[in-house]
């Protein structure tokens, strides 16, 4: 014979009343997790891009400044010593010529906020060590996964080089259709995009 063991009106209240205080204590609130964001800044020369990525990136800290230039020569070993006089107190800067994945696949996670100025130097350095033109788009969807793995706001500079004349050399066009290419990836990956012109940001995206 089966038994049924019918529920008492106690027994009833129980149910009812739902898990006790001291399971209610034992349960704790989950944090979001924090998400990456991608701040994508395009510009001209001395369109004010440099200046607006510094203020997107100080929302927060630790702040970590990547820098692509190097200095080959005297004149451009003063504009970093310019550009780094210019970010002002707070900023963590590392020379990053050509490793910028690598870079955000150890270092990432440990800055909330990162600016990256800026990627058309970081192309030309890859050229440089001669990774070809084609192998560039595998390039830049390294750096966006390692980019989307870390829990930080980053914001990325590039140069707008389509608005200007027709380059009168091959290398030189070959290298403006490239930068255009990845222009265009980095753009349709980002959560922002802004493009400056005489110090004046236009939101794209």
């Amino acid at each position: 014979m089966r038994v049924v063991r019918q529920s008492t009106p106690s027994d009833r209240g129980a149910l009812a009343s739902g898990p006790s205080k001291a399971s209610r204590a034992q349960a704790k609130p989950i944090k979001p997790q924090p998400e990456s964001k991608l701040i994508f800044v395009l510009g001209g020369a001395r369109s004010g891009k440099s200046s607006f990525a510094l203020q997107q990136g100080k929302v927060q800290s630790p702040r970590a400044f990547l820098a692509t230039a190097e200095g080959f020569d005297s004149e451009m070993a003063v504009r970093i010593q310019k550009h780094k006089r210019s970010r002002g107190q707070g900023w963590t800067t590392f020379e990053v010529p050509t490793q910028l994945t690598e870079w955000f696949a150890g270092e990432g996670a440990n800055y909330p906020s990162v600016v990256v100025d800026c990627l058309t130097l970081w192309l030309n350095n890859l050229l440089r060590e001669k990774v070809r033109p084609r192998q560039v788009p595998s390039h830049i969807r390294k750096l966006l996964k390692a980019i989307k793995d870390c829990p930080s706001q980053v914001v990325m500079v590039s140069n707008e080089l389509g608005l200007g004349l027709v380059p009168g050399d091959d290398v030189s066009r070959e290298f403006r259709d490239v930068a255009g290419r990845m222009n265009q990836l980095i753009a349709a990956d980002a959560d922002e995009v802004h493009f400056l012109v005489s110090g004046l940001p236009l939101r794209l995206k």
